[in-house]
């Protein structure tokens, strides 16, 4: 506030006050300029602060800081695929295994994969058991080899799937009827498997085709995939039904049939190739007239 404005300011104070005094009955109040300075002084600089805001007053809202969690993706490392060629299949025996003209024992024999020898694997078939190979014994041509005792070196899984070849027919020697004088004779042919309590059996149809009666068998089943040796000799003919046993037949007459049961192996032979002989007498014992027979099948 400037000299001139302030000076008018107090003078319009004073004519304000002197308006207020009554006649001059009374005497005129006595004061101090000084002191009214003061107090208007005062009283000015008081609006002036009411009527201005501090900086330091006014409330805002702080800006919240953002910490950046942002993980920069890292690009994968390019995976790279071997283009080498794998190697040719090649096949190995611990136990010499014969080479046949079809998967299996029912096929002709062709050759045989000994031990210390290794061939070139051609094909497969569908089971996966066997495989396709160059004959051993008898170069330019082929033969199917059983993986049971097989070693195979490379990869097998892009080779060609051979549809086996037709099983061969069977051919069989009749077995002539015995007339007049007597005597045995007997046709085997295999049933089925059965098993109980972890023990697994053959079971084959016996019939008498001789004119004798017959007492006794003795039946021995080799599995020639796991070398392993059953034999049993009884009185009678006896046939297991899986636990239960069905009542034994002491005499076979001549042109009945029966099913016996052969002795057991400690694991199940199926999928083996089996090789069963049967001897059967006319008396107990294995004793009197005999006849035997034998057979090869996979079960």
């Amino acid at each position: 506030m400037n000299k001139i404005t302030y000076r008018l300011f107090i003078v319009l104070i004073v004519l304000a006050m002197g308006a207020c005094v009554p006649a001059p009955t009374l005497p005129a109040p006595s004061f101090d300029v000084n002191q009214l300075n003061t107090i208007i002084a005062q009283t000015v600089a008081a609006a002036v602060t009411m009527s201005m805001v501090p900086s330091s007053a006014i409330s805002s809202t702080p800006t919240p800081t953002f910490t950046s969690t942002f993980t920069p993706t890292l690009s994968p490392t390019a995976l790279v695929l071997s283009t080498s060629t794998p190697p040719i299949p090649i096949i190995s025996v611990s136990v010499s295994t014969n080479c046949r003209s079809g998967p299996g024992r029912v096929y002709t024999y062709r050759g045989a994969l000994l031990v210390g020898e290794v061939a070139q694997v051609l094909a497969g078939e569908p089971t996966g058991r066997f495989w396709y190979i160059p004959n051993p014994d008898s170069p330019g041509e082929f033969c199917w080899v059983w993986g049971q005792y097989a070693t195979i070196i490379g990869n097998t899984v892009g080779l060609p799937v051979y549809t086996p070849p037709p099983t061969p027919s069977p051919t069989f020697t009749p077995v002539p009827t015995v007339t007049g004088t007597p005597g045995a004779a007997i046709q085997i042919s295999y049933s089925s498997t059965d098993t109980c309590s972890g023990m697994w059996w053959v079971e084959f149809t016996l019939k008498n085709i001789g004119n004798v009666d017959l007492r006794s068998i003795n039946v021995v089943v080799f599995d020639s995939d796991s070398h392993e040796t059953v034999s049993n000799l009884t009185d009678g003919f006896r046939d297991r039904d899986g636990c239960s046993s069905s009542p034994k037949k002491d005499v076979l007459s001549p042109g009945s049939s029966t099913t016996v049961s052969a002795p057991a192996f400690s694991y199940n032979p199926g999928g083996h190739e089996i090789e069963l002989t049967a001897t059967v007498c006319s008396q107990t014992g294995q004793t009197g007239l005999c006849s035997t027979r034998k057979i090869e099948f996979i079960p």
